[in-house]
Protein backbone atom coordinates (compact mmCIF):
# COMPACT_ATOMS: atom_id res chain seq x y z
CA UNK A 1 0.00 0.00 0.00
CA UNK A 2 1.54 3.31 -1.14
CA UNK A 3 2.25 5.85 1.68
CA UNK A 4 -0.29 9.03 2.19
CA UNK A 5 1.91 11.88 3.03
CA UNK A 6 0.42 13.79 6.43
CA UNK A 7 -0.25 16.89 4.76
CA UNK A 8 -3.16 14.72 2.30
CA UNK A 9 -3.80 12.52 5.48
CA UNK A 10 -5.32 15.18 7.56
CA UNK A 11 -6.58 17.44 5.54
CA UNK A 12 -9.61 18.81 6.94
CA UNK A 13 -12.49 17.08 6.43
CA UNK A 14 -15.45 19.78 7.89
CA UNK A 15 -15.19 23.28 8.55
CA UNK A 16 -14.20 23.14 12.05
CA UNK A 17 -11.39 21.18 10.80
CA UNK A 18 -9.96 24.70 9.13
CA UNK A 19 -6.84 26.18 11.40
CA UNK A 20 -7.14 29.55 11.59
CA UNK A 21 -9.75 30.32 9.39
CA UNK A 22 -12.68 30.87 11.55
CA UNK A 23 -13.76 33.91 9.92
CA UNK A 24 -14.19 31.82 5.93
CA UNK A 25 -15.54 28.92 7.61
CA UNK A 26 -18.09 30.95 9.36
CA UNK A 27 -19.17 33.48 6.52
CA UNK A 28 -19.55 29.76 4.38
CA UNK A 29 -22.11 28.06 6.43
CA UNK A 30 -23.77 30.74 7.47
CA UNK A 31 -24.64 31.39 3.79
CA UNK A 32 -25.52 28.03 3.37
CA UNK A 33 -28.04 28.00 6.29
CA UNK A 34 -29.40 31.14 4.95
CA UNK A 35 -29.66 29.86 1.40
CA UNK A 36 -27.62 32.85 0.36
CA UNK A 37 -24.29 30.99 -1.42
CA UNK A 38 -22.66 32.83 -4.22
CA UNK A 39 -22.18 32.15 -7.70
CA UNK A 40 -18.82 32.44 -7.53
CA UNK A 41 -15.95 33.02 -5.07
CA UNK A 42 -12.32 34.03 -4.95
CA UNK A 43 -9.92 32.42 -2.15
CA UNK A 44 -6.71 34.28 -1.43
CA UNK A 45 -4.12 34.02 0.77
CA UNK A 46 -0.47 32.19 0.72
CA UNK A 47 0.55 28.91 0.01
CA UNK A 48 -0.87 26.31 2.29
CA UNK A 49 -3.56 27.92 4.28
CA UNK A 50 -5.90 26.04 3.14
CA UNK A 51 -7.49 27.78 0.05
CA UNK A 52 -8.17 24.22 -1.95
CA UNK A 53 -9.03 22.43 1.12
CA UNK A 54 -12.13 24.71 1.71
CA UNK A 55 -13.19 24.66 -1.88
CA UNK A 56 -13.45 20.87 -1.63
CA UNK A 57 -15.67 21.57 2.02
CA UNK A 58 -18.24 23.84 0.03
CA UNK A 59 -18.11 21.58 -2.50
CA UNK A 60 -18.97 19.10 -0.19
CA UNK A 61 -21.35 20.97 1.61
CA UNK A 62 -23.52 21.64 -1.37
CA UNK A 63 -23.23 18.51 -3.05
CA UNK A 64 -24.05 16.25 0.01
CA UNK A 65 -27.19 14.11 0.34
CA UNK A 66 -28.02 15.98 3.69
CA UNK A 67 -27.85 19.24 2.13
CA UNK A 68 -27.22 21.83 1.26
CA UNK A 69 -25.73 21.30 4.90
CA UNK A 70 -23.59 23.21 6.52
CA UNK A 71 -21.64 19.79 7.74
CA UNK A 72 -21.37 17.56 5.17
CA UNK A 73 -21.54 13.65 6.24
CA UNK A 74 -18.74 12.47 4.77
CA UNK A 75 -20.47 9.29 4.18
CA UNK A 76 -22.52 9.72 1.30
CA UNK A 77 -21.26 9.03 -2.18
CA UNK A 78 -20.99 12.78 -3.42
CA UNK A 79 -19.45 13.44 -0.44
CA UNK A 80 -16.17 10.62 -0.61
CA UNK A 81 -15.87 11.08 -4.12
CA UNK A 82 -15.01 14.67 -3.47
CA UNK A 83 -12.85 13.76 -0.80
CA UNK A 84 -11.34 10.99 -2.86
CA UNK A 85 -11.02 13.32 -5.67
CA UNK A 86 -12.70 11.38 -8.43
CA UNK A 87 -16.25 13.53 -8.59
CA UNK A 88 -16.93 14.04 -12.21
CA UNK A 89 -19.45 17.45 -11.15
CA UNK A 90 -16.26 18.74 -9.27
CA UNK A 91 -13.49 19.47 -11.51
CA UNK A 92 -10.29 20.85 -10.05
CA UNK A 93 -8.28 22.23 -12.67
CA UNK A 94 -4.98 24.07 -12.08
CA UNK A 95 -4.59 27.39 -13.93
CA UNK A 96 -0.74 27.51 -15.27
CA UNK A 97 -1.58 24.39 -17.33
CA UNK A 98 -5.26 25.31 -18.20
CA UNK A 99 -4.81 28.97 -18.57
CA UNK A 100 -5.74 29.87 -22.60
CA UNK A 101 -8.74 30.89 -24.19
CA UNK A 102 -8.70 27.34 -25.47
CA UNK A 103 -9.40 25.49 -22.57
CA UNK A 104 -11.78 28.47 -20.96
CA UNK A 105 -14.30 27.99 -24.30
CA UNK A 106 -14.25 24.18 -23.20
CA UNK A 107 -15.51 25.04 -19.89
CA UNK A 108 -17.93 27.73 -21.21
CA UNK A 109 -19.41 24.75 -23.23
CA UNK A 110 -19.61 22.56 -20.48
CA UNK A 111 -21.47 24.51 -18.25
CA UNK A 112 -24.64 24.49 -19.92
CA UNK A 113 -25.08 20.52 -19.28
CA UNK A 114 -26.66 19.92 -15.75
CA UNK A 115 -24.43 17.79 -13.34
CA UNK A 116 -23.87 14.06 -13.81
CA UNK A 117 -25.03 12.62 -9.77
CA UNK A 118 -24.98 15.86 -8.00
CA UNK A 119 -26.82 18.90 -6.86
CA UNK A 120 -24.09 21.35 -8.37
CA UNK A 121 -21.34 21.71 -11.21
CA UNK A 122 -18.43 23.01 -9.21
CA UNK A 123 -15.59 24.04 -10.92
CA UNK A 124 -12.39 24.88 -8.93
CA UNK A 125 -9.62 26.33 -10.26
CA UNK A 126 -6.34 26.97 -8.63
CA UNK A 127 -3.87 29.82 -9.31
CA UNK A 128 -6.56 31.37 -11.35
CA UNK A 129 -3.93 34.97 -11.66
CA UNK A 130 -2.29 32.19 -14.30
CA UNK A 131 -5.22 32.41 -16.43
CA UNK A 132 -4.17 34.82 -20.35
CA UNK A 133 -6.28 38.09 -20.03
CA UNK A 134 -7.95 36.62 -23.35
CA UNK A 135 -9.31 33.78 -21.64
CA UNK A 136 -10.67 35.53 -18.62
CA UNK A 137 -12.49 38.27 -21.38
CA UNK A 138 -13.98 34.90 -22.38
CA UNK A 139 -15.21 33.74 -18.55
CA UNK A 140 -16.46 37.24 -18.22
CA UNK A 141 -20.07 37.42 -19.67
CA UNK A 142 -20.51 32.76 -18.21
CA UNK A 143 -19.05 34.03 -14.48
CA UNK A 144 -22.02 36.64 -14.00
CA UNK A 145 -24.98 35.24 -15.16
CA UNK A 146 -23.67 30.99 -14.95
CA UNK A 147 -26.69 28.58 -14.84
CA UNK A 148 -28.35 27.40 -11.31
CA UNK A 149 -26.64 24.49 -11.34
CA UNK A 150 -22.89 25.89 -11.22
CA UNK A 151 -20.55 27.15 -9.07
CA UNK A 152 -16.67 28.52 -9.59
CA UNK A 153 -14.66 28.51 -6.91
CA UNK A 154 -11.33 30.60 -7.45
CA UNK A 155 -7.78 30.51 -5.48
CA UNK A 156 -5.31 32.46 -6.17
CA UNK A 157 -1.72 33.20 -3.68
CA UNK A 158 -1.45 37.09 -6.27
CA UNK A 159 -5.06 37.85 -6.35
CA UNK A 160 -3.30 41.76 -7.51
CA UNK A 161 -3.12 39.65 -10.87
CA UNK A 162 -6.75 38.63 -11.50
CA UNK A 163 -8.72 41.31 -13.37
CA UNK A 164 -11.22 43.72 -11.55
CA UNK A 165 -13.69 42.64 -13.66
CA UNK A 166 -13.34 39.11 -12.86
CA UNK A 167 -12.74 40.19 -8.67
CA UNK A 168 -15.89 42.24 -8.91
CA UNK A 169 -17.94 39.10 -9.98
CA UNK A 170 -16.86 37.43 -7.30
CA UNK A 171 -16.94 36.95 -3.59
CA UNK A 172 -13.59 37.38 -2.16
CA UNK A 173 -12.29 35.75 1.14
CA UNK A 174 -9.06 36.65 2.45
CA UNK A 175 -7.24 33.45 3.83
CA UNK A 176 -5.14 34.39 7.00
CA UNK A 177 -1.29 33.59 7.72
CA UNK A 178 -1.55 30.59 10.28
CA UNK A 179 -0.16 31.52 13.59
CA UNK A 180 2.94 29.69 15.25
CA UNK A 181 0.93 28.44 18.18
CA UNK A 182 -1.69 27.64 16.24
CA UNK A 183 0.35 25.28 13.99
CA UNK A 184 2.54 23.70 17.36
CA UNK A 185 -0.83 22.81 17.95
CA UNK A 186 -2.39 20.81 15.32
CA UNK A 187 0.68 19.30 14.66
CA UNK A 188 0.75 17.87 18.07
CA UNK A 189 -2.21 16.49 18.09
CA UNK A 190 -1.15 14.67 14.62
CA UNK A 191 1.79 13.31 16.55
CA UNK A 192 -0.28 11.74 19.51
CA UNK A 193 -2.47 10.07 16.93
CA UNK A 194 0.19 9.12 14.37
CA UNK A 195 2.26 7.45 17.57
CA UNK A 196 5.17 10.53 17.37
CA UNK A 197 7.18 11.71 20.36
CA UNK A 198 8.19 15.31 20.37
CA UNK A 199 8.71 17.80 22.14
CA UNK A 200 7.38 21.64 22.50
CA UNK A 201 10.59 23.20 21.27
CA UNK A 202 10.87 20.96 18.12
CA UNK A 203 7.38 21.73 17.02
CA UNK A 204 7.74 25.42 17.75
CA UNK A 205 11.09 25.29 15.12
CA UNK A 206 8.97 23.46 12.65
CA UNK A 207 6.26 26.19 13.03
CA UNK A 208 8.76 28.81 12.62
CA UNK A 209 10.04 27.12 9.32
CA UNK A 210 6.77 26.94 8.27
CA UNK A 211 6.29 30.69 8.19
CA UNK A 212 2.59 30.84 8.31
CA UNK A 213 1.74 27.54 6.23
CA UNK A 214 0.16 24.78 7.88
CA UNK A 215 0.97 22.35 4.40
CA UNK A 216 4.26 23.39 4.81
CA UNK A 217 4.83 22.62 8.86
CA UNK A 218 3.13 18.99 7.89
CA UNK A 219 5.53 17.87 4.98
CA UNK A 220 8.18 19.47 7.39
CA UNK A 221 6.87 17.06 10.19
CA UNK A 222 7.19 14.49 7.43
CA UNK A 223 10.64 15.08 6.37
CA UNK A 224 11.92 14.82 10.28
CA UNK A 225 9.95 11.52 10.80
CA UNK A 226 11.81 10.11 7.90
CA UNK A 227 15.26 11.28 9.30
CA UNK A 228 14.43 10.78 12.94
CA UNK A 229 11.99 8.34 13.54
CA UNK A 230 8.78 8.11 15.35
CA UNK A 231 11.18 10.34 18.59
CA UNK A 232 11.78 13.90 17.83
CA UNK A 233 14.49 15.69 19.18
CA UNK A 234 15.06 19.27 18.18
CA UNK A 235 18.50 18.28 17.39
CA UNK A 236 16.97 16.44 14.80
CA UNK A 237 14.82 18.53 13.30
CA UNK A 238 17.92 21.08 13.18
CA UNK A 239 19.69 18.25 11.19
CA UNK A 240 17.32 16.91 9.22
CA UNK A 241 16.23 20.94 8.32
CA UNK A 242 19.58 22.51 8.04
CA UNK A 243 18.44 24.98 10.72
CA UNK A 244 20.67 27.03 12.85
CA UNK A 245 20.68 26.82 16.24
CA UNK A 246 18.81 29.50 18.01
CA UNK A 247 21.46 29.65 20.98
CA UNK A 248 24.17 30.52 18.36
CA UNK A 249 21.82 33.01 16.88
CA UNK A 250 21.46 34.76 20.08
CA UNK A 251 24.75 34.63 21.03
CA UNK A 252 25.60 36.77 17.76
CA UNK A 253 23.05 39.48 18.34
CA UNK A 254 24.46 39.28 21.77
CA UNK A 255 28.09 39.77 20.53
CA UNK A 256 26.73 42.66 18.61
CA UNK A 257 24.87 44.66 21.04
CA UNK A 258 28.25 44.45 23.59
CA UNK A 259 30.13 45.39 20.96
CA UNK A 260 32.34 42.17 20.37
CA UNK A 261 33.24 41.99 16.44
CA UNK A 262 35.28 38.94 17.81
CA UNK A 263 32.83 36.83 19.05
CA UNK A 264 30.68 37.49 16.38
CA UNK A 265 33.31 36.71 14.01
CA UNK A 266 33.30 33.34 15.69
CA UNK A 267 29.70 32.68 15.72
CA UNK A 268 29.51 33.28 12.36
CA UNK A 269 32.32 30.67 12.04
CA UNK A 270 30.79 28.19 13.45
CA UNK A 271 27.62 28.48 11.84
CA UNK A 272 29.53 28.33 8.71
CA UNK A 273 31.55 25.40 9.77
CA UNK A 274 28.00 23.22 10.39
CA UNK A 275 26.94 24.03 6.79
CA UNK A 276 23.74 26.32 8.30
CA UNK A 277 22.41 28.15 5.41
CA UNK A 278 23.79 31.87 5.62
CA UNK A 279 20.91 33.61 4.01
CA UNK A 280 18.32 32.58 6.46
CA UNK A 281 20.56 32.84 9.38
CA UNK A 282 20.53 36.52 7.77
CA UNK A 283 16.75 36.82 8.15
CA UNK A 284 16.51 35.33 11.88
CA UNK A 285 19.15 38.56 12.55
CA UNK A 286 17.22 41.13 11.27
CA UNK A 287 13.51 39.59 12.58
CA UNK A 288 16.04 40.08 15.97
CA UNK A 289 16.42 43.37 15.53
CA UNK A 290 12.73 43.69 14.72
CA UNK A 291 11.83 42.40 17.82
CA UNK A 292 13.68 44.71 19.67
CA UNK A 293 12.32 47.55 17.91
CA UNK A 294 9.17 46.32 18.60
CA UNK A 295 9.80 45.85 22.09
CA UNK A 296 11.45 49.40 22.93
CA UNK A 297 8.04 50.75 21.66
CA UNK A 298 6.07 48.17 24.29
CA UNK A 299 4.41 46.43 21.41
CA UNK A 300 4.79 43.30 23.05
CA UNK A 301 1.81 41.54 21.87
CA UNK A 302 3.00 41.88 18.31
CA UNK A 303 6.30 39.64 18.88
CA UNK A 304 6.64 37.18 16.84
CA UNK A 305 4.79 34.26 18.46
CA UNK A 306 7.69 31.31 18.28
CA UNK A 307 9.63 33.33 21.04
CA UNK A 308 10.20 31.30 24.25
CA UNK A 309 9.68 33.05 27.55
CA UNK A 310 13.95 32.84 27.74
CA UNK A 311 13.81 34.07 24.10
CA UNK A 312 11.84 37.25 24.76
CA UNK A 313 14.05 37.76 28.38
CA UNK A 314 16.71 38.58 25.89
CA UNK A 315 14.52 40.89 23.25
CA UNK A 316 13.76 42.87 26.42
CA UNK A 317 16.98 43.13 27.02
CA UNK A 318 18.64 44.43 24.31
CA UNK A 319 15.50 46.59 23.99
CA UNK A 320 16.63 48.22 26.84
CA UNK A 321 20.78 48.36 26.13
CA UNK A 322 19.91 49.89 22.96
CA UNK A 323 18.84 53.00 21.38
CA UNK A 324 16.23 53.44 18.92
CA UNK A 325 18.85 55.19 16.26
CA UNK A 326 21.00 52.03 16.87
CA UNK A 327 18.25 49.57 16.46
CA UNK A 328 16.92 51.06 13.19
CA UNK A 329 20.79 51.21 12.32
CA UNK A 330 20.96 47.53 13.00
CA UNK A 331 18.34 46.69 10.72
CA UNK A 332 18.85 48.53 7.80
CA UNK A 333 22.38 47.39 7.78
CA UNK A 334 21.42 43.79 8.16
CA UNK A 335 18.46 44.75 5.06
CA UNK A 336 21.31 45.58 2.93
CA UNK A 337 23.53 42.80 3.59
CA UNK A 338 20.28 40.21 2.86
CA UNK A 339 20.04 41.85 -0.50
CA UNK A 340 23.68 41.50 -1.37
CA UNK A 341 23.86 38.02 -0.08
CA UNK A 342 21.61 36.79 -2.79
CA UNK A 343 23.80 38.34 -5.37
CA UNK A 344 27.42 37.66 -4.02
CA UNK A 345 29.82 35.49 -5.19
CA UNK A 346 31.10 34.71 -1.51
CA UNK A 347 28.15 35.93 0.84
CA UNK A 348 30.17 34.44 3.93
CA UNK A 349 32.27 37.66 3.62
CA UNK A 350 29.48 39.79 3.30
CA UNK A 351 27.63 38.93 6.43
CA UNK A 352 31.19 39.30 8.02
CA UNK A 353 32.07 42.74 7.50
CA UNK A 354 28.02 43.64 8.21
CA UNK A 355 28.90 42.09 11.58
CA UNK A 356 31.86 44.11 11.88
CA UNK A 357 30.48 47.01 11.18
CA UNK A 358 27.63 46.74 13.15
CA UNK A 359 29.42 45.56 16.26
CA UNK A 360 32.19 48.78 16.08
CA UNK A 361 29.45 51.14 15.60
CA UNK A 362 29.71 54.47 17.57
CA UNK A 363 26.81 55.01 19.51
CA UNK A 364 24.84 57.95 17.86
CA UNK A 365 23.76 60.97 19.90
CA UNK A 366 20.89 63.15 18.94
CA UNK A 367 21.75 66.74 18.87
CA UNK A 368 19.22 67.92 21.26
CA UNK A 369 21.07 65.79 23.86
CA UNK A 370 24.43 67.70 22.51
CA UNK A 371 23.49 71.19 23.23
CA UNK A 372 21.74 69.95 26.49
CA UNK A 373 24.84 68.92 27.63
CA UNK A 374 26.66 72.10 26.05
CA UNK A 375 24.73 73.82 28.09
CA UNK A 376 25.23 72.07 31.63
CA UNK A 377 28.69 71.62 31.20
CA UNK A 378 29.23 75.52 30.73
CA UNK A 379 26.94 76.74 32.61
CA UNK A 380 28.95 74.30 35.53
CA UNK A 381 32.16 76.23 34.24
CA UNK A 382 33.65 72.85 32.91
CA UNK A 383 35.92 73.00 30.27
CA UNK A 384 34.80 72.40 26.93
CA UNK A 385 38.27 70.81 25.54
CA UNK A 386 37.25 67.51 27.78
CA UNK A 387 34.39 65.24 27.48
CA UNK A 388 31.80 64.91 30.14
CA UNK A 389 32.65 62.22 32.60
CA UNK A 390 31.01 59.57 31.95
CA UNK A 391 30.17 60.41 27.90
CA UNK A 392 31.03 57.53 25.81
CA UNK A 393 34.23 58.00 23.31
CA UNK A 394 33.92 59.37 20.09
CA UNK A 395 30.17 59.34 19.75
CA UNK A 396 29.10 59.88 15.80
CA UNK A 397 27.03 63.02 15.95
CA UNK A 398 24.21 63.13 13.41
CA UNK A 399 23.89 67.02 13.29
CA UNK A 400 20.03 67.58 12.26
CA UNK A 401 17.97 70.94 12.18
CA UNK A 402 14.73 70.80 13.97
CA UNK A 403 13.24 72.71 10.31
CA UNK A 404 14.05 73.09 6.84
CA UNK A 405 14.71 76.43 6.10
CA UNK A 406 17.23 78.89 4.44
CA UNK A 407 20.35 79.46 6.32
CA UNK A 408 20.40 83.38 6.21
CA UNK A 409 23.56 84.90 5.92
CA UNK A 410 25.05 85.77 9.16
CA UNK A 411 25.41 89.18 9.79
CA UNK A 412 28.38 90.57 12.78
CA UNK A 413 26.32 92.27 15.52
CA UNK A 414 26.78 96.06 15.29
CA UNK A 415 26.14 98.19 18.79
CA UNK A 416 24.26 101.34 18.11
CA UNK A 417 22.74 102.54 20.95
CA UNK A 418 19.19 100.14 21.73
CA UNK A 419 16.06 101.94 21.80
CA UNK A 420 15.18 100.32 24.89
CA UNK A 421 18.17 101.84 26.99
CA UNK A 422 21.88 100.05 26.57
CA UNK A 423 23.47 98.68 23.53
CA UNK A 424 22.97 95.41 21.77
CA UNK A 425 26.53 94.23 22.12
CA UNK A 426 26.29 95.16 25.65
CA UNK A 427 23.32 93.02 26.04
CA UNK A 428 24.99 89.94 23.93
CA UNK A 429 27.81 90.35 26.20
CA UNK A 430 25.57 89.81 29.52
CA UNK A 431 23.93 86.65 27.82
CA UNK A 432 27.48 85.41 27.33
CA UNK A 433 28.25 85.14 30.81
CA UNK A 434 24.67 83.76 31.34
CA UNK A 435 23.98 81.38 29.15
CA UNK A 436 26.96 81.19 26.66
CA UNK A 437 24.69 78.96 24.32
CA UNK A 438 22.18 81.65 24.11
CA UNK A 439 25.24 83.77 22.92
CA UNK A 440 26.05 81.84 20.69
CA UNK A 441 23.28 81.75 18.61
CA UNK A 442 21.89 85.17 19.19
CA UNK A 443 24.91 86.79 18.20
CA UNK A 444 24.32 85.47 14.78
CA UNK A 445 20.94 87.65 14.71
CA UNK A 446 20.64 91.12 13.48
CA UNK A 447 20.37 94.11 16.00
CA UNK A 448 16.38 94.32 16.93
CA UNK A 449 14.19 96.99 16.16
CA UNK A 450 11.71 98.24 18.60
CA UNK A 451 8.32 97.84 17.68
CA UNK A 452 4.99 98.77 19.66
CA UNK A 453 7.05 98.55 22.69
CA UNK A 454 8.70 95.13 21.89
CA UNK A 455 12.35 93.81 20.23
CA UNK A 456 11.95 92.45 16.92
CA UNK A 457 15.50 90.31 16.37
CA UNK A 458 15.49 88.95 12.80
CA UNK A 459 17.18 85.04 13.28
CA UNK A 460 18.46 83.24 10.58
CA UNK A 461 15.54 80.68 9.45
CA UNK A 462 15.92 76.98 10.38
CA UNK A 463 18.13 75.78 13.19
CA UNK A 464 18.74 79.39 14.74
CA UNK A 465 14.90 80.35 14.88
CA UNK A 466 13.73 77.13 16.01
CA UNK A 467 16.17 76.56 18.89
CA UNK A 468 15.95 80.03 20.08
CA UNK A 469 12.06 80.41 19.79
CA UNK A 470 11.81 77.21 22.21
CA UNK A 471 9.58 77.88 25.13
CA UNK A 472 12.32 77.44 27.90
CA UNK A 473 14.51 79.28 25.74
CA UNK A 474 12.52 82.68 24.81
CA UNK A 475 11.62 82.73 28.91
CA UNK A 476 14.92 82.66 29.67
CA UNK A 477 15.89 85.68 27.12
CA UNK A 478 13.20 87.48 28.16
CA UNK A 479 14.23 87.21 32.03
CA UNK A 480 17.92 88.39 31.01
CA UNK A 481 16.33 91.50 28.92
CA UNK A 482 14.11 92.42 31.66
CA UNK A 483 17.12 92.23 34.19
CA UNK A 484 19.71 93.69 31.79
CA UNK A 485 17.30 96.80 30.63
CA UNK A 486 16.02 97.51 34.31
CA UNK A 487 12.27 97.11 32.77
CA UNK A 488 10.32 94.02 31.79
CA UNK A 489 11.52 93.25 28.12
CA UNK A 490 9.49 91.56 25.39
CA UNK A 491 11.45 89.75 22.51
CA UNK A 492 9.89 88.60 19.33
CA UNK A 493 11.46 86.16 17.16
CA UNK A 494 10.95 86.93 13.04
CA UNK A 495 12.84 84.63 10.65
CA UNK A 496 14.68 85.65 7.83
CA UNK A 497 14.39 85.08 4.66
CA UNK A 498 11.09 82.84 5.15
CA UNK A 499 10.19 83.22 1.44
CA UNK A 500 13.29 81.77 -0.03
CA UNK A 501 13.20 78.36 -1.38
CA UNK A 502 15.29 75.86 0.43
CA UNK A 503 19.04 75.71 0.39
CA UNK A 504 21.06 73.10 -1.13
CA UNK A 505 22.54 70.58 1.06
CA UNK A 506 25.50 71.30 0.71
CA UNK A 507 24.79 75.13 1.90
CA UNK A 508 22.76 73.25 4.42
CA UNK A 509 25.19 71.57 6.09
CA UNK A 510 27.49 74.03 6.17
CA UNK A 511 25.49 76.22 7.53
CA UNK A 512 25.27 73.47 10.88
CA UNK A 513 28.94 73.02 10.92
CA UNK A 514 29.99 76.59 11.21
CA UNK A 515 27.45 77.04 14.31
CA UNK A 516 29.03 77.31 17.09
CA UNK A 517 27.12 75.15 19.10
CA UNK A 518 27.78 72.71 16.94
CA UNK A 519 31.48 73.24 16.59
CA UNK A 520 31.05 73.09 20.61
CA UNK A 521 29.33 69.83 20.25
CA UNK A 522 32.33 68.52 18.34
CA UNK A 523 35.11 69.65 20.73
CA UNK A 524 33.11 68.84 23.96
CA UNK A 525 32.55 65.23 22.83
CA UNK A 526 35.88 64.49 20.48
CA UNK A 527 33.32 63.27 17.84
CA UNK A 528 32.67 64.36 14.20
CA UNK A 529 29.22 65.85 12.53
CA UNK A 530 28.25 62.26 10.35
CA UNK A 531 25.32 63.77 8.29
CA UNK A 532 23.35 66.59 8.03
CA UNK A 533 19.47 66.04 7.75
CA UNK A 534 16.56 68.72 7.55
CA UNK A 535 13.21 67.63 9.14
CA UNK A 536 10.11 69.44 10.19
CA UNK A 537 10.24 71.69 12.91
CA UNK A 538 9.24 71.58 16.56
CA UNK A 539 6.12 73.65 17.33
CA UNK A 540 6.98 76.96 17.82
CA UNK A 541 6.84 78.13 21.48
CA UNK A 542 6.90 74.53 22.84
Amino acid sequence: MSYLVLARKWRPQNFEDLIGQEHVARTLQNAIRSDRVAHAFLFCGMRGVGKTSTARLLAKALNCEKGPTPEPCNACVPCREITAGVSVDVLEIDGASNRGIHEVRQIIENVRYRPAACRFKIYIIDEVHQVTTDAFNALLKTLEEPPEHVKFIFATTEPHKVPRTIVSRCQRYDFKRIGARAIVEHLSRICRREGIEVDEASLLALAREADGSMRDAQSLLDQVVAFAGSRIGLGDVRRALGIADRSLLYATADALVRRSPKEALEKLDELHTHGYDLHRFARELLEHFRNVAVARVGADEILSADLSEEEHALVRRHAEALSSEDVERAFRILLDAGQELSRAPYPKLVLEMALVKLATLPPVVPIEEVLERIERLVSSGASPSAPEAGAPSRPEVRARPEAPGNAAKRTSAPAPASPAGGSWSAFLEFVKKRKPPLFALLSQCSTPREKEGELEVEVPAGFHHDYLSRKENLEVLRALGSEFYGRPVELRLRAAGEAAQKPKAEDLRRSVLENPAVRAAVDILGGQVQEVKARPGKERGK
